[in-house]
């Protein structure tokens, strides 16, 4: 089970797939990733990026903010 969770990490999502999978749009997106507020991307091609998975995880957990009780 933890190996297919690490190689599920190493995945590579599309830019507009990772703008799909947390619910904003592209242009949020794109100015997430201007203003280095984004997950560290990848370059997949000369004219394309992605993210992995994994790094998505770490990226919404780095932003999450635990509630007062």
């Amino acid at each position: 089970m933890t190996d297919d969770l690490a190689l599920s990490d190493l995945r590579i999502l599309s830019f507009d797939e990772w703008c799909r999978l947390n619910g904003f749009s592209r242009s949020t997106g794109q100015r997430l990733m201007r203003d280095g507020k984004g997950p560290k991307f990848v370059r997949i091609s000369t004219r394309r990026i992605g993210v992995a998975l994994g790094e998505n995880r770490r990226w919404l957990a780095a932003r999450s903010e635990e509630t007062a009780a």
